[in-house]
């Protein structure tokens, strides 16, 4: 497979048309036609459901897709960091919870835009498990996780500062009038989970024998739809705070009691070589903590 013709495919994805993906392109249909025929006689799979009203990925066309984008975005991160002018330049891809402490994150990219201004550096806004997979292919240079992690096939650096789980839940709702939240207040509440396994392994452990008997309603990988929910009603979140501004809202943060903190770690591969532009980023990073 070449990068060139899967990014042909891509185009006709994210077009959803072979016509106006050649247009795009700047390419002719018929060449573009004939790069995806031989796209599926290569693989042997079929990519696109094709009718009278248009095109449809097949499964098999799903998977290229997800795969394809991932590729196509190693390889234009590597020859981004493969520079050859004596200025560090080139992209640097974080994976990022969402979190208070990606403030030391954020000085870190304005420091950066002093020292190296010609690094680029690119956040995405995921979850631990999407952190980690991503990690894996090469595809992030760093991830910002939420403790507890395994730290096993990582280097790690604690990022200054902490937070505290609890619940995010209307003003009108009973809870909002205590200043802690226990498990007994939450027996007759419609909650709203992370979905993430580390997180739920630490409120399984604040509510112990109680967790089965927690009337979940939704769960979420990302917080700010979960406030939407919480916001219509839906029932209250447990999260962690500092995430929602709830200021000029009608939602309040209730810690948990007993209080339940979380730090978060900036993690990179132990088996991968980092970047001009990621080693630039780690050293700017660095000069912003605690000296141990």
């Amino acid at each position: 497979m070449e990068l060139r013709v899967l990014r042909y495919f891509l185009t006709i994805v994210n077009e959803q048309s072979i016509s106006h993906a050649a247009n795009k392109l700047h390419i002719s249909q018929p060449t573009i036609s004939r790069q995806i025929h031989e796209l599926e006689s290569e693989l042997g799979v079929s990519l696109f459901e094709r009718n009278h009203r248009g095109i449809k990925l097949t499964s098999a066309g799903e998977y290229l897709a997800n795969q394809a984008r991932q590729l196509i975005a190693l390889a234009d991160k590597t020859s981004a960091n493969i520079n050859k002018e004596h200025e560090i330049s080139g992209s640097v891809f974080l994976g990022c919870a969402e979190i208070p402490m990606m403030s030391t994150i954020a000085q870190t990219i304005a420091n950066l835009t002093h020292s190296a201004p010609k690094i680029t550096v690119n956040l995405h806004s995921c979850d631990a498990r999407e952190v980690h997979e991503k990690m894996q292919n090469g595809i992030f240079d760093f991830g910002v996780t939420v403790e507890p992690i395994n730290k096993t096939d990582y280097n790690f650096l604690v990022l200054p500062g902490s937070t505290a789980w609890g619940v995010l839940t209307r003003k009108d709702n009973p809870l909002a009038n205590q200043t802690g939240i226990n498990v007994d207040d939450l027996h007759n509440q419609r909650m709203i989970v992370p979905q993430q396994q580390s997180s739920l392994e630490v409120i399984n452990q604040w509510l112990g024998s109680s967790f089965k008997k927690l009337n979940v309603v939704a769960t979420y990988n990302l917080l700010y739809n979960a406030s939407l929910l919480a916001q219509a009603r839906v029932g209250s979140a447990i999260c962690l705070d500092g995430i929602i501004n709830t200021v000029d809202t009608d939602l309040v943060f209730i810690p948990l009691v007993p209080r339940q903190t979380a730090q978060v770690c900036l993690i990179w591969s132990k088996a991968l070589t980092l970047s001009p532009a990621a080693q630039k980023f780690l050293t700017e990073l660095k000069l912003l903590l605690p000296v141990s």
